[in-house]
Parts: structure tokens; C-alpha cells; sequence
């Protein structure tokens, strides 16, 4: 692309046809052998230019000499930056800075026209030619992110905004191969955790996937609707850096400048998904939240759909949960008859065991017997041994028997919760489905809110 294409005239003009250019900008470009000193003096003016114009819009005047660097594409390309600020013509500077390193100097000028707040003095090749391509099987460079970031809060104007969606479209990011990690982005798992009022009283049917699953669907539906009309609703301020007092609001830009002047390491690159993953999640800048929600649109509408048809799943017919730590049958008629008379005989089988301890009262018993056998044989005093025993045995006779009946109560006021806990459980079902009815219909209403949303598009598609 032409870097000498009418630097002056305002306006980010009309995306021109993308013509082959390298696949990112350079962060590092290659600069002269030699002139270290000069070279250094050099990048020490940039820094201080592009610093001074984000943070109040004055222009420092180079040393003496300083743009005098010959081979370095820095030192045309800073002087054409302060021709452009000071309105005068830059064609000359320009197209010595493009013969020596296009790209780099179609970055430098559109991040320090950005951050100066004269974007609209950004031709649309310069954008192109400094942006590259899109491609979801590279890195975004940091130069790329700077300037969607740049184009997202406004810099360039409306022409900016559809410049980084036309480059978006033309990646094919890949959302429907992955509705999961969009979702999940959109609306995190754990804000969606729900649990049907009808079964907030019995943990072990909220619990079943059958059950949980439509509450939790459309917990998630109702959630994306509230994201999505959020980013859509949302229509940020676009104020020009010149009319601000304050500086540049984002500093990639400027780390970005630092890194392309070679006073400062680049930063690190993240994939195409992952910045629009991050741009999308709640919280993030709603700027860039809108260019990000135009891409993920197709797959936000797809996993609506699903979650809408999740929601409507129709309660099961019959449900076999555990109900005192026994699983019993449930039908909307009422519980199982069979399994729950195996319920309670396993709860009487479990019981059947703590009252087997009567053997070891009845072998005592028969020490009385022989004492009371010994006493007209042997001795009266016998007779004395056989009342003392007696009256230990009958004592153990009376605690066995007590035991034995608090034993029975027990079984049986389980047996009793048992069965309430069953139909109880039956009843909830029933209050599940009533509300099953008015969760469908919900959904119904939240699908057809969000594809609205979905085919207004947010404040940046607008625009196209």
C-alpha cells in the first residue's frame, strides 16, 4: 500500500482493497549499521514525542541533527510525524521512510496520530498496510492488538471500527467449533448454578442430571440474554483525544511505539480466540466487547438455541433417587410400591443385627438354675447365690428387652420417614413440573429477546 497516499487529508477514508503485505507489522525493525550514538539520540526524541503528544498533544522540537540518521526508516518516519502534527506537507519524509521499511513506519504513524488524538489524519492504506493479516493459526502481534484497540475506542472513526471487523471476518475465527469456551467466556459456569425452588427442600432430587440439568440451562439462558444485552445496549462515548484534558486512556499503544523505536521489549502475543475470549467476558472494555461480540454472534445464537431446548426438557416419567440413603422408585402417581417395600426391608435388615445380643443374657440365665440345684444338694447358702444371680439376669432380661422395643420404635419411625420423605418427594416432582411449564415458556421469551438482540447487532455493527 502507498504510504504517500494524501497524508493530509482527514477522515480514515474508506478501507481500500487489501493488497499483499507482510502478515504483521515488525516490532523489532532493522535499523543502520553504525551511528549508535545518533541512532540513540534518535530513539530518545521518539520516545519523547509520542510520550508528550499522548499526554497533552505538545510537540518537542528535535535536537539539532537528531533526524539526520541516514538509512534508519525512524528518522524520516518522526519527521513526517511532526510535519502531519503541524499541518504541513510530510510527502517527502514519507516516502523515504516507506522505501526503507514500510510497515514499520505505517505502524509508527497510525499508533502516534491515534494517541495524539488525529486518527481521522490516518489514511485507510497506511491502516492496512501497518495492521497485516488476521490468521487464527498465528500470534497477534502486539503492533495488531494496539491498533484494534486503538480503532475499538474510536481513534480512526466509524471507518476504523469496520476496518477491524472486515479483518476479523476475513480470519474465519472458528466460534462454532468451540460454543463451550465462548459460553463460558460469555457466562461463567458458576454463575449459573441453579436449583428449582419446587427441590430446594430435598438436595437428593436437585441433585439428579435430569432434574438439574433444564434449571440449569435456563439459569444460562437468562444469563446470556442479560450479557449480550449488556454489550448491546451499551453505547460508549467516543470522545477525540484533542477535546480531552486528560492522556491517552490505553497504554498498549505507547508499549507498542517503545518496542517498534527499540527502547523497549515487545510484549507477549496471544491468539486471535484468546484476545476475543477475553474481550467478551463481563467486565472487559466494552469498546472492544462490541467488536468481539460481532464475531461470536453466530455461535452465541446456536448455544442460545440449545440452551433454550435444554430448558424445555420435559420432567421424567418416573425417577429412582435415594431417599434415606436407600434408592426408591418415584412416579407422579406415587412411589413405587416395590421398591419401596425394599427400602424399608432393607432399613428393618439393617436394624436386625443391633438386636442379636439375647445369647449373651440366656447362657447367664442358667447360672441361677444351678445355684438353686446346688442349694438342696450341697449347701442353703446356694440358695442365697441363686436369688443374687436371678435377680442380675432378670435386670439383664428387662434392659435386652427395653433396647429391643426403642430398637423397634426406631425402624419404624424410619420406616414412617421414609415413607413421608417418598411422598413428600412425590409432591415436589409435581410442583417441578407445574414449574417446568412456566421455565419453557420463559426460555421461549428469553430466545426470542436474544436473537432480537443478535440481529440488531452491537453499537459498533451499527455502523456497516
Amino acid at each position: 500500500m502507498d504510504l504517500t497516499a494524501n497524508p493530509g487529508v482527514p477522515g480514515a477514508a474508506e478501507p481500500t482493497k487489501p493488497q499483499p503485505h507482510a502478515e504483521g507489522p515488525p516490532e523489532h525493525p532493522a535499523e543502520p549499521p553504525g551511528h549508535d550514538g545518533d541512532v540513540s539520540e534518535l530513539r530518545r526524541y521518539a520516545e519523547a514525542l509520542f510520550t508528550h503528544i499522548a499526554a497533552d498533544g505538545t510537540v518537542p522540537q528535535p535536537p539539532p541533527n537528531t533526524l539526520d540518521v541516514p538509512g534508519f526508516w525512524l528518522a524520516p518516519a518522526t519527521e513526517a510525524l511532526v510535519l502531519i502534527l503541524s499541518g504541513e506537507d510530510a510527502l517527502e519524509p514519507l516516502t523515504r521512510a516507506a522505501q526503507l521499511d514500510e510497515a514499520a513506519t505505517a505502524l509508527f504513524l497510525c499508533l502516534s496520530l491515534a494517541v495524539s488524538g488525529h486518527g481521522d489524519r490516518v489514511h485507510a492504506s497506511w491502516l492496512g498496510t501497518a495492521f497485516g493479516d488476521l490468521s487464527t493459526e498465528r500470534p497477534v502481534t502486539p503492533g495488531q492488538r494496539a491498533l484494534w484497540t486503538a480503532a475499538a475506542r474510536g481513534a480512526y472513526g466509524p471507518a476504523g471500527k469496520i476496518f477491524v471487523l472486515r479483518k476479523l471476518d476475513a480470519a474465519a475465527v472458528p466460534s462454532t467449533a468451540e460454543p463451550d469456551r465462548w459460553l463460558r467466556a460469555l457466562v461463567p459456569a458458576e454463575t449459573s448454578v441453579a436449583v428449582s425452588p419446587a427441590l430446594s427442600a430435598l438436595p437428593a432430587l436437585a441433585e439428579v442430571p435430569s432434574l438439574a440439568e433444564p434449571v440449569q440451562a435456563a439459569a444460562r439462558l437468562s444469563h446470556l440474554l442479560e450479557r449480550c444485552t449488556e454489550i448491546t445496549s451499551t453505547r460508549p462515548s467516543v470522545i477525540p483525544r484533542s477535546e480531552s484534558l486528560g492522556p491517552w486512556p490505553d497504554a498498549e499503544p505507547l508499549t507498542v511505539l517503545r518496542s517498534l523505536v527499540g527502547s523497549e521489549e515487545p510484549g507477549p502475543m496471544c491468539s486471535l480466540t484468546g484476545h476475543l475470549l477475553d474481550d467478551v467476558q463481563s467486565g472487559s472494555d466494552p469498546h472492544l466487547a462490541a467488536i468481539a461480540f460481532h464475531v461470536a454472534a453466530p455461535v452465541v445464537r446456536s448455544a442460545a438455541g440449545e440452551l433454550a431446548q435444554a430448558s424445555k426438557a420435559a420432567p421424567p416419567s418416573e425417577i429412582t433417587v435415594p431417599i434415606l440413603g436407600h434408592d426408591v422408585t418415584l412416579r407422579p402417581e406415587g412411589p413405587d410400591t416395590a421398591s419401596l417395600a425394599a427400602a424399608e426391608e432393607r432399613v428393618r435388615a439393617e436394624a436386625a443385627p443391633r438386636g442379636s445380643g439375647r445369647w449373651l443374657v440366656y447362657g447367664p440365665a442358667l447360672l441361677p438354675i444351678a445355684a438353686l440345684v446346688l442349694a438342696f444338694t450341697v449347701s442353703e447358702l446356694f440358695a442365697i447365690a441363686a436369688l443374687v444371680l436371678g435377680g442380675i439376669v432378670g435386670y439383664l432380661l428387662w434392659r435386652l428387652n427395653s433396647r429391643e422395643q426403642a430398637e423397634a420404635r426406631r425402624v419404624e419411625a424410619e420406616v414412617a420417614r421414609l415413607r413421608e420423605e417418598a411422598d413428600q418427594a412425590v409432591w415436589a416432582l409435581h410442583d417441578y413440573a407445574r414449574e417446568a411449564a412456566q421455565r419453557s415458556e420463559t426460555a421461549a421469551a428469553n430466545l426470542t429477546a436474544l436473537t432480537r438482540l443478535l440481529r440488531r447487532g452491537p453499537a459498533v455493527a451499527d455502523q456497516r
